[in-house]
């Protein structure tokens, strides 16, 4: 019960503050060890934040950000009003949701079946296949696919051509229907095996007493990774789709920029490869401030919204 005595509840914070600071002293090891990664957070992370300002203001380069005239809402307005706003909406969410449904549980599958593998052999190998295109850069890819699906002279068209399944030049790059399905299918050829790699330390930690039982009563490799290895894994997964989900607008410039081209603009303009045009190429800096802001709010919302999903639905969320 705490004392009623004000003299003793306003010694309380500084008895709190004591035992605080024993216990900094007791880790301060721990701390000295983690003070270079929260320098570099704080630099890098937190004193850029300022910049979030231009947003707000009709920045101009020679006044700076302090020196600038302040515009309210202005350029968030603008946004709204866009012509093309809804279809930047539109392309950016179908991407991202095309490429979590495709490619998330894609490794999932592939590490429960690299766990059930009996050969060593055989799953070094498969791995070292499924992790090898990860370290392929996204303009190499580009380029692979851009050399493999040219509308003459690449490898499927002339394939295609021979089997008589299609006749002249194949104009898969330029046609807006195909371009979703390269952008997600060729990210998912590309991180699967990598992205597999947690699933496959999380299945390090299972309990191998429950798989001896599990032999005992009869059950195959199939019933195991489904009624064992899936439930061990389930709060890493749950994280994982916490964390994809709060990057849903945040589809990744370089790839989208690279694949986009005049004829398929109308499946390849998100909002990612929209700011740099506005932002950098046409030096629109506090519209593409006020865009990226945007982004960067509706993501942290989606963050929040499926984190409480998650724990009401029994899961443990991100914090």
């Amino acid at each position: 019960m705490i004392d009623s005595n004000p003299v003793i509840r306003a010694q309380a914070p500084t008895r709190l503050f004591s035992r605080k600071l024993l216990k900094v002293r007791e880790n301060i090891g721990l701390y000295v060890l983690v003070l270079p990664a929260l320098i570099y957070v704080l630099v890098f992370e937190y004193v850029p934040l300022y910049g979030i300002l231009i947003a707000f203001e009709n920045f101009k380069p020679v006044k700076g950000i302090w020196g600038s005239e302040w515009v309210g809402l202005y350029h968030f307005e603008r946004l709204f009003k866009l012509d093309m706003f809804w279809t930047l909406i539109k392309n950016t969410l179908s991407l991202s949701l095309y490429s979590l449904l495709a490619g998330f549980p894609i490794p999932i599958v592939l590490a429960l079946a690299l766990n059930s593998a009996n050969s060593k052999r055989l799953k070094s190998i498969v791995q070292t296949v499924t992790y090898a295109p990860h370290f392929i850069s996204t303009v190499v890819l580009v380029g692979m696919l851009n050399v493999f699906l040219a509308p003459r002279l690449g490898i499927v068209s002339q394939f295609l051509n021979f089997l008589g399944l299609t006749h002249g030049p194949l104009m898969i790059l330029s046609d807006p229907e195909f371009f979703g399905h390269l952008y997600v299918w060729s990210g998912v050829w590309q991180g699967m095996g990598w992205g597999s790699i947690i699933y496959l330390a999380a299945l390090s930690g299972v309990d191998t007493s429950l798989h001896e039982a599990s032999i005992v009563d009869g059950a195959n490799k199939f019933q195991r990774a489904f009624y064992i290895d899936l439930p061990s894994i389930m709060p890493t997964i749950v994280t994982l789709l916490i964390l994809n989900c709060g990057g849903m607008l945040g589809v990744g410039f370089e790839k989208a920029f690279l694949m986009q081209n005049a004829l398929n603009l109308g499946a390849s303009e998100v909002i990612s490869t929209y700011v740099y045009k506005v932002g950098l190429l046409q030096s629109q800096y506090s519209f593409s401030a006020a865009v990226g802001l945007f982004n960067s709010v509706v993501n942290l919302l989606l963050l929040l919204t499926v984190n409480k999903l998650a724990k009401k639905l029994g899961q443990s969320g991100i914090f």
